[in-house]
């Protein structure tokens, strides 16, 4: 039997975008009336790869490199122009800060919402509650609405939930970056045990440091290629010494 949790194969991500910054469905109409095209901007150009059991793999790569949108084509974010994403198992994707929590609602609510949009039933989601809350460290601020959460509370919330949804795959966009240190120590922690447990994880991180330290692989990309894949201690230099070179 294998032991591929993501297959991603030639994957193709584009989007369309004005070249002036257009925003409101009015100004666009009267750019097409004026048969100004639209640009297409490609962010990904043909990425392949595959995530094991007991594996973390790290994407690296400068600003704009297709890093997120790698990760949200394979948390089903987004649809591929080309290529295929594969996931075998149940994903739990920690994509963006915030994302998915309504700022009205109470923390307790949100958690209930979004462990089942990630496939608990109802009463399993009541059932891990305080589970959840105990993990995020929160306390009686899980009763407050969201809005009034600082950024590393939402990242406490939206990380524990993603811990305790029985998941397969665990999908992490820099996020952690904005907890304090205690907190990234205690999903590290986490995230080492469900490696260990055969969980796959596949995470972003401008944090060279906790890529060498935590990652088992890491993908440099640059210009929605992927240049290089290989251990952090091979790759990750290489990736440096772009970074100080100039751009051409």
């Amino acid at each position: 039997m294998s032991d591929v949790m993501v297959d991603v194969r030639d994957v193709q991500k584009s989007f369309l975008s004005n070249r002036s910054g257009a925003a409101s469905l009015k100004t666009l109409l009267l750019w097409w009336e004026r048969k100004k095209k639209l640009e297409t901007i490609e962010v990904l150009k043909g990425v392949s790869f595959q995530v094991h059991k007991g594996e973390c793999l790290a994407l690296i790569g400068r600003n704009g490199a297709g890093k997120s949108t790698l990760l949200a084509l394979v948390a089903r974010v987004y649809k591929p122009n080309g290529g295929t994403v594969q996931t075998f198992g149940r994903v739990a994707p920690l994509l963006e800060l915030g994302a998915g929590f309504h700022p009205d609602l109470s923390g307790t609510e949100n958690v209930l919402f979004n462990a089942m949009m990630l496939g608990l039933s109802r009463k399993q989601a009541r059932e891990r509650v305080d589970k959840i809350v105990e993990f995020s460290e929160i306390g009686p601020h899980i009763n407050a609405p969201v809005r009034t959460y600082s950024s590393g509370m939402q990242a406490r919330l939206g990380f524990a939930v993603a811990v305790n949804v029985d998941a397969d795959i665990l999908i992490v966009d820099e996020v952690l970056a904005v907890g304090d240190l205690a907190f990234e120590k205690k999903c590290i922690e986490y995230m080492e045990g469900f490696k260990a447990a055969g969980g796959a994880i596949l995470f972003v991180s401008h944090n060279m440091d906790s890529v060498q330290r935590f990652a088992d692989r890491a993908i440099w990309l640059e210009d929605g290629v992927a240049v290089a894949d290989g251990k952090p201690a091979d790759v990750i230099p290489k990736y440096r010494d772009t970074l100080l070179a100039p751009r051409g």
